[in-house]
């Protein structure tokens, strides 16, 4: 039975996505709020226990307080859980929970699902759902005894110690959130390579979205049941969709670009003094985060403003779509930039990879563009008004990476007025469930016109 909104109205899943997230979280700020979730087991004040939710359920990693000292191992424990509820996916959950009660898998129950990853089938939601469960212990399991081995064999940390701290970080790193439970995030471990590359493999795969993960495995079992013979490779097979090719085309390209970038202009700046081969580690693991982990193993105040402008243009492109990533996605970047080499070339359509993107696709690609630098520019003009303290470079990176929910900052965080962290809570829920889910869920049922008016070109440009 459909669910029931204000006016006895049918809530449509992208509704259900919106409310969904907001109420994980308004649970987990009241669970953050009681005195067992702070070290000194007394009552959290409210903004910071909200601040502090939202950036766990919108997977973003931004804090007013320091992570590690001020919530108890409970506090943690619930941070960690909001990351995986949300990394999983509202809509996902209540899909899989309604599977395993009733036995049965519903059109809504389908519909809910592909409403929250947006990209897949609702043919394929039953089996994708159980299947992403699946692999995302797998991949946290390996990353977590990877980490904990570490911990403890590296840094002395007791087995218990370390098997929290490694699955922590596992489930902060695979999910994009960037918590860490260090003042100074992963900066006291960034000649550690032991550490910082299994992160980095996570937030990867976590960034590239489940659909583009499983076809490439599906091609990959194919491909070694009939053997492993590029020289005669069957035909039947086809290529990769036009998602995952674009995914991990502009996932390769943002990596090595940001690599070089960040290493050229950091050299000898935030980088100077490290040995070489930490020089290298660190300008690639802050290639990878930016787009929407949030860690870092280097004090972004001490950032040129040039990197830090390149940074905001990662965080606001984000990952991959059906993933943990936040951001306009890559996916949406790409189709923008094929339909303007299509303007440029006077061609009608836009084509990727021989396969013509539909119109409604491209208007999509534009609107969630449109509405996300319209969120981003009302975001700093706000804090800039409210603001005094800080230039605006540090408060476009800060908007940006709420709403890229990446989590990255100069260090202001802590240091913002109420109203202006009440403003990002807001910028990352945004940045969580996507402008465009947003307006379809404001606007309720979908609406088709029985007429069309007169057409006009009015002049562009």
């Amino acid at each position: 039975m459909a669910k029931r909104g204000i006016g006895g109205r049918s809530l449509n899943p992208t509704q259900l996505v919106s409310i969904g997230f907001f109420g994980l979280i308004v649970i987990g700020a009241l669970a953050l709020m009681m005195p067992f979730s702070s070290v000194t087991h007394t009552v959290t004040d409210p903004l910071t226990a909200i601040f502090t939710s939202t950036s766990a359920v919108s997977l973003t990693g931004l804090t007013v307080v320091d992570t590690g000292g001020h919530w108890s191992t409970t506090g943690k424990i619930i941070i960690a859980t909001l990351i995986q509820l949300s990394g999983l996916g509202i809509m996902s959950l209540t899909s899989l929970a309604g599977m395993i009660l009733t036995g049965r898998f519903g059109l809504r129950l389908r519909m809910n699902a592909a409403a929250e990853g947006r990209t897949l089938s609702i043919g394929d939601v039953k089996s994708t759902l159980i299947a992403t469960l699946g692999f995302t212990a797998l991949v946290e399991g390996a990353v977590t005894l990877m980490l904990a081995s570490r911990f403890a064999n590296k840094y002395g940390m007791s087995v218990d110690r370390a098997m929290g701290e490694g699955l922590f970080h596992a489930i902060s790193s695979f999910n994009n959130a960037g918590f860490g439970l260090r003042k100074d995030n992963l900066v006291p471990y960034a000649a550690d390579a032991w550490i910082l590359l299994p992160l980095a493999g996570s937030i990867i795969i976590g960034g590239l979205g489940f659909p583009v993960l499983r076809e490439l495995v599906t091609r990959l079992r194919i491909r070694l049941s009939r053997g492993w013979n590029w020289s005669n490779r069957d035909k039947r097979l086809g290529h990769l969709s036009v998602t995952s090719r674009l995914t991990l085309i502009g996932t390769a390209a943002l990596l090595l670009g940001g690599w070089l970038v960040i290493g050229v202009l950091e050299w000898n700046k935030a980088m100077s003094g490290m040995p070489i081969g930490e020089k290298i580690l660190t300008a690639f693991f802050q290639s990878v985060t930016p787009r929407t982990a949030g860690f870092n193993s280097v004090d972004y105040g001490q950032f040129h403003p040039s990197t830090l402008f390149i940074t905001d243009i990662f965080m606001f492109i984000g990952g991959g779509s059906a993933g943990t990533a936040g951001g306009i996605k890559i996916s949406t970047l790409l189709v923008l930039v094929a339909a303007m080499i299509a303007e440029f070339r006077g061609e009608t359509d836009t084509v990727i990879g021989h396969r013509k993107i539909s119109y409604s696709v491209v208007r999509q690609a534009m609107t969630v563009f449109a509405l996300g630098i319209m969120l981003v520019a009302v975001g700093v003009i706000s804090l800039m008004l409210i603001e005094n303290k800080f230039t605006g470079s540090q408060i476009l990176f800060e908007v940006t990476s709420a709403f890229g929910t990446v989590g990255l900052t100069t260090g202001i965080t802590p240091s913002l007025q109420g109203s202006s962290q009440i403003i990002l809570c807001f910028i990352m829920y945004l940045g969580r469930i996507g402008p465009i889910t947003l307006v379809t869920a404001l606007a309720g049922q979908d609406k088709a016109r029985r007429f069309s008016y007169p057409e006009e070109r009015p002049f562009i440009g």
